[in-house]
Parts: C-alpha cells; sequence; structure tokens
C-alpha cells in the first residue's frame, strides 16, 4: 500500500520472484502480489517525480 500523491514503481530481485515493476499508484489503495524464492529478497522502490508518501507491507506467510 502507498499513501501519499503520485505513484511508485517496485521491481523485486531475484528475477522471476515476482512481477516486474509492478506500478502502485498512493491513494490509498491495496496492491497484492505473490512474491516465491528459497533466497533473500530484495524490493526496489523508485517514486515517480514529485511523489511523495510511504510504501508499507504486510507478510502474509514466511
Amino acid at each position: 500500500m502507498c499513501v501519499g500523491q503520485g505513484s511508485a514503481q517496485l521491481a523485486f530481485r531475484p528475477a522471476g520472484s515476482g512481477r516486474k515493476g509492478v506500478a502502485v499508484p498512493c491513494d490509498g489503495a491495496l496492491v497484492q502480489q505473490r512474491v516465491t524464492g528459497a533466497e533473500p529478497l530484495r524490493i526496489d522502490v523508485d517514486g515517480s517525480e514529485g511523489a511523495t508518501g510511504a510504501i508499507a507491507w504486510q507478510l502474509d506467510r514466511v
């Protein structure tokens, strides 16, 4: 979930662990993404120009 103004792009590493370039609007709406993998996961976040806000994650199962 992103709360604020603008939008952000999420990328998951290693490749193949999740969708590539997930767009997340910062309007408080929930965005679900299933992420899989047996190694450490990296989530890269790039905000669009002028975007402000906060992004939060909820882990359902590890």
